[in-house]
């Protein structure tokens, strides 16, 4: 799980363009969206395309997905409970 969290603090600032923050900066019990990182609607969009492509995992419903991005611990949960 731990390098699941590493590999996804690398594919958020690569992804996302946050080339001013490093993968140490990312607590993995911060809030993703709004505090925290500060990310907004149309990151989570980009996070979900993220998760889909290279993870392999589907978020079908928006509820599932406020939960899952509310930290990168509960999205790295959600990716290791869902993968293919």
């Amino acid at each position: 799980m731990e390098q699941l969290i590493e590999s996804l603090k690398v594919d958020i600032i690569d992804n996302l363009g946050l080339s001013d923050i490093s993968p140490e900066d990312i607590d993995p019990s911060a809030p993703l969206i709004g505090a925290g990182l500060g990310l907004d609607s149309i990151d989570t969009l980009e996070l979900i395309v993220l998760v889909e492509k290279k993870y392999g995992v589907k978020v079908s419903d928006i509820k599932v997905g406020k939960e899952i991005f509310s930290s990168l611990n509960s999205m790295a949960s959600y990716i290791e409970s869902n993968r293919p």
